[in-house]
């Protein structure tokens, strides 16, 4: 299973000890409404944390728990999935108390690098709500803008993003 690191997070594999953590985040409207998604209640986080964990990250879904080097564990996670154009996408969450601070900026670098460098991939994209100004920052300064359209399922206007394997430099 692949770990890997930047200067201050980890991405390791998630845990059944990530349940509490996972449940602060997923059950936190402040956290999911930008998604948008609809906050869950205990039993769902836990069940949907259950179907994470069986996971074996050789398909096209990968994700990963993100912990702080020597501290916290489990302040968000990230992930690498397929787009409904079946591009490679890259996406994170992060616990409320952990924003701000530039986590989500070192785990969009390690994504990338983890894409490009050890995945072997060519091109990784991202989609995220335009009211959702935070994340639009984040991917802003990595990847282009390619369109906006409207997510039915999400009931939102999402921006997609791209950037290249060539077009990547840290």
């Amino acid at each position: 299973m692949i770990t890997f690191e930047t200067e201050r997070l980890i991405m390791r594999p998630l845990s059944e000890s990530d349940t509490d953590n996972y449940f602060d985040m997923m059950g936190n409207p402040n956290v999911m409404n930008p998604v948008p998604v609809k906050t869950m209640n205990r039993a769902e986080s836990d069940a949907h944390l259950a179907d994470l964990l069986k996971l074996d990250h050789k398909g096209s879904k990968k994700i990963w728990a993100i912990d702080i080097k020597g501290g916290e564990k489990f302040i968000g996670l990230c992930a690498i999935l397929k787009n409904d154009e079946n591009d490679d996408e890259l996406g994170y969450r992060f616990r409320e108390r952990y924003w701000g601070v530039g986590y989500g900026t070192e785990a969009t670098i390690g994504l990338i690098d983890l894409a490009f460098n050890t995945l072997g991939l060519e091109m990784i994209a991202a989609d995220v709500n335009t009211a959702n100004p935070r994340s639009m920052k984040i991917l802003d300064k990595f990847l282009s803008p390619v369109r906006e359209f409207f997510n039915e399922e999400g009931n939102c206007t999402d921006r997609r993003y791209h950037l290249r394997k060539e077009d990547w430099s840290k």
